[in-house]
């Protein structure tokens, strides 16, 4: 860094300071920075002196200038993201910054690099809405205590707490401390009580607690505390969560704020498990196709008492959640049990910066290692070569489609006979439904030998569409294919055997259908002016089709069509996390408009305009709970309170 930098850079973190007492609070940040500056000049036994001063802080002759670069680094990506020369990207930075406090470092860490860019992007660029994502294992209580009392910034931190049993041992890491003054609302905790927490869990947790509230909120800026101490193997965390779990994660954040995301390092300390963590983050940053993700799709009961009680706390103070059935739990699973455990095991000090890498017996290390070389090959596969396909009635309307979408052109039209002729020898005949097939076919088969990620295609008779294009999936050898219709639409199709699943989204109640496994109807009343379908996204359609995991998904937008434009731009965006992205949208009754936004949403040359936030109504949020009764037990990722979970067990 320039000179000139670095002395813009610390008036960046002295605005960092801002509260109520900022002379008092600046003077104790003065001290503090001349403590650290000191270091630089210090011996060994006059560095343990200083060290021994905070909470599990290692200083070194070199920490200021690192912990400077990191500060300078996280600052330089947000200057990068807001000016829009990149769209998002990742600090890889050391020392991690969420522990540390305005006078003290704390938990390895020296400088708040995400408290500091927060400030800097609000006073800098005039924002008024940021959310920070906190995904490292240990609760980043230095950002919590800079941001409690403060509206613009909605800070969200899931952490091992183990009923205050685990460091850093604070009664503020719980799910009732939800901020103060006005900033009542805007922190969001939720305590992990047991260790083994998995990718169920983590998914559950943002599906029905941080995805409702951060699109009400509609962050401006996200800023993520990337710490995978909270991935599989790490000795601090003691978790279960696999690399490509943070994909998705980062998948799903990618779809606030217009897709400006910063993304810093915290905490991590099993290396394999850490690299390829990071690299399941940046692949994703890169928008490439995301892997499935892995396990059996059911969060556990702690996590489940834990997303309830956030929910409870929360109600007050969010429209997504002011209808919902959320009282908080006393009598959680696993208090006595940790009380017991509490006297023998001691979880209660943060480890040494050796223990940190070193607790985990070889053994298990190896033993992880081996696991996560295995399981990194069996999830990857080779990106294909073209993100998105395109096949339009209107040769006319592509050059209004983004510039990565490839255009179809039509088949062989006897090669298109011979394949249609196998699946309803009638169809030959009838001009119309040929050329819709056509469409079909050219996008489909693309997408089945993996030559495109995903694509669209028009039909003008889109049952028939439909139903050759599932049959087609089958003859490719794929075993689970879920099918969304939105709109009036009747498919003969046998769902028996699990290999589709059909959900339906209509206007009208489908009185004389009974919802089952594999068949479901959601009778869904839009908002025509605003977006109120986030409810039915979040809380009902993206559990259901993570507990599927499709091979391919098929979105059918039918005649009489429930859903806007924005809706169904929000479906399409949020779904290609499943499949290994792999989705073809069927549309009939074409208008341009959905087209383009259809195509933006699956190319990813930019987020979609999904419409103004507005929460879903009474009657809307008693369809999803009717659902989420009848279904939970066939899909566990419905389950968000703990009777849904005792009644689907």
């Amino acid at each position: 860094m320039s000179n000139l930098n670095i002395i813009i850079l610390w008036k960046d973190v002295s605005m960092y300071l801002s509260g109520k007492e900022p002379k008092k609070r600046s003077c104790w940040f003065t001290e503090y920075l001349e403590v650290v500056k000191s270091t630089q000049t210090m011996n060994e036994e006059e560095l343990r002196r200083v060290s021994e001063n905070y909470d599990a802080v290692y200083f070194h002759p070199n920490t200021y200038r690192c912990a400077k670069l990191a500060v300078g680094a996280t600052l330089q990506l947000v200057d990068s993201v807001m000016s829009g020369k990149v769209r998002n990207g990742m600090a890889l930075v050391r020392p991690p910054g969420h522990h540390s406090q305005r006078n003290a470092a704390n938990g390895f860490c020296v400088f708040n690099n995400v408290a500091i860019a927060a400030q800097y992007a609000k006073r800098r660029y005039g924002l008024q809405r940021i959310l920070i994502v906190d995904w490292d294992v240990h609760h980043g209580q230095g950002i919590q205590y800079v941001f409690e009392e403060d509206p613009s910034v909605l800070y969200y931190s899931w952490h091992r707490y183990e009923h205050q049993q685990f460091w850093p041992l604070l009664r503020e890491s719980d799910y009732d401390a939800v901020g103060q003054g006005k900033g009542k609302g805007f922190n969001l905790n939720v305590p992990w009580n047991k260790v083994g927490m998995g990718n169920s869990d983590y998914l559950a947790a943002f599906f029905h607690v941080l995805l409702p509230v951060a699109f009400e909120f509609v962050p401006e800026l996200i800023l993520v505390s990337s710490g995978y101490d909270s991935g599989i193997g790490d000795p601090e965390g003691q978790m279960n969560a696999t690399p490509e779990c943070f994909a998705h994660l980062t998948h799903f954040l990618m779809q606030l704020a217009n897709g400006r995301l910063c993304a810093v390092l915290e905490g991590g300390y099993h290396l394999k498990s850490l690299s390829e963590s990071v690299c399941m983050t940046v692949k994703t940053l890169l928008r490439d196709p995301l892997p499935q993700i892995s396990g059996e799709m059911a969060p556990c009961l702690s996590a489940v008492e834990s997303i309830q009680n956030v929910r409870a706390a929360h109600k007050p103070y969010w429209k997504c959640l002011m209808y919902e059935e959320a009282t908080p739990l006393h009598d959680l699973s696993t208090k006595s049990q940790q009380m017991m455990e509490a006297e023998l095991i001691q979880t209660s000090t943060h480890p040494t910066a050796e223990q940190a890498v070193g607790t985990t017996s070889s053994d298990e290390a190896i033993k992880t290692d081996r696991f996560l070389e295995s399981h990194m090959k069996n999830i990857l596969f080779p990106v294909p070569p073209v993100k998105t396909a395109a096949a339009i009635v209107s040769k006319a309307h592509a050059h209004l489609l983004p510039i990565s979408v490839q255009v179809e052109m039509e088949m062989n039209a006897q090669e298109l006979k011979t394949l249609v002729s196998g699946f309803d020898a009638e169809l030959v005949k009838e001009e119309k439904a040929l050329l819709s097939l056509q469409n079909v076919v050219a996008v489909l088969d693309k997408i089945l030998k993996k030559k495109v990620c995903n694509g669209i295609a028009e039909s003008s008779v889109a049952s028939v569409s439909t139903t050759f294009a599932l049959k087609r999936c089958f003859d490719f050898g794929l075993q689970r294919v879920l099918c969304i219709v939105v709109g009036d639409m009747d498919l003969e199709l046998n769902l028996d055997d699990g290999k589709i699943l059909l959900m339906n989204i209509c206007q009208k109640q489908q009185t004389e259908k009974t919802n089952s496994k594999y068949h479901i109807s959601l009778n869904w009343k839009e908002d025509f002016e605003r977006n109120n379908f986030f409810c039915a996204v979040l809380g009902f359609i993206l559990p259901v089709a993570y507990s599927y995991q499709p091979d391919l998904m098929i979105i059918v937008i039918g005649p009489n069509s429930s859903l806007g434009v924005n809706g169904i731009s929000l479906l399409t965006c949020l779904l290609q996390g499943l499949a290994t992205s792999r989705i073809l949208v069927v549309i009939q009754d074409t208008e341009i408009k959905l087209v383009q936004s259809v195509a933006k949403a699956l190319s990813g040359v930019s987020t979609p305009d999904f419409g103004a936030y507005v929460p879903a109504s009474q009657e809307n949020v008693l369809e999803i709970k009717r659902l989420r009764d009848q279904l939970q037990q066939e899909w566990k990722m419905l389950r968000c309170s703990v009777r849904d979970w005792m009644s689907g067990s």
